[in-house]
């Protein structure tokens, strides 16, 4: 089981074995709720994660996506989508170890800020995983 917390340790989760989609993404959204050029994410299904401790603050942060936050810390800790109700993405570097669950790509790329640079050799999608390589 994947363990992981916000800044302040108030909110506490846990996530199934069966993480997918580890990311980074580089969409406005992203960067807004972050205050950093990408977040990195992983995506579980909704049935195998779990808040454990605290109660995370919910917005609404586009037409069909919401997101939790620790209401103390501000903490970014997930994103749900009612275009993929079944599953739930997590902020990876909230786990209490997130060396073992490295990104595999990038997402959202067309939305990369100019200064950002990539440095790494991860496959570029524009669009969402289904986009296109660059």
């Amino acid at each position: 089981m994947l363990k992981g917390h916000c800044f302040c340790g108030k909110i506490i989760y846990e996530a199934g074995h069966s993480p997918s989609f580890e990311t980074n993404c580089l969409c406005s959204i992203c960067r807004r709720t972050s205050g950093a050029p990408l977040v990195t994410w992983f995506t579980v299904p909704i049935e195998d994660f779990h808040f454990i401790s605290g109660s995370p603050s919910i917005f609404k942060s586009s037409a069909h996506g919401t997101r939790t936050f620790c209401p103390d810390c501000g903490t970014p800790l997930t994103f749900s989508s009612t275009e993929s109700p079944s599953s739930i993405d997590v902020t990876t570097c909230t786990l209490d170890d997130p060396e073992n669950l490295p990104p595999k790509d990038l997402t959202m790329a067309k939305y990369k800020l100019s200064w950002f640079q990539l440095g790494d050799d991860l496959p570029v999608y524009l669009e969402g995983h289904e986009g296109e390589d660059t």
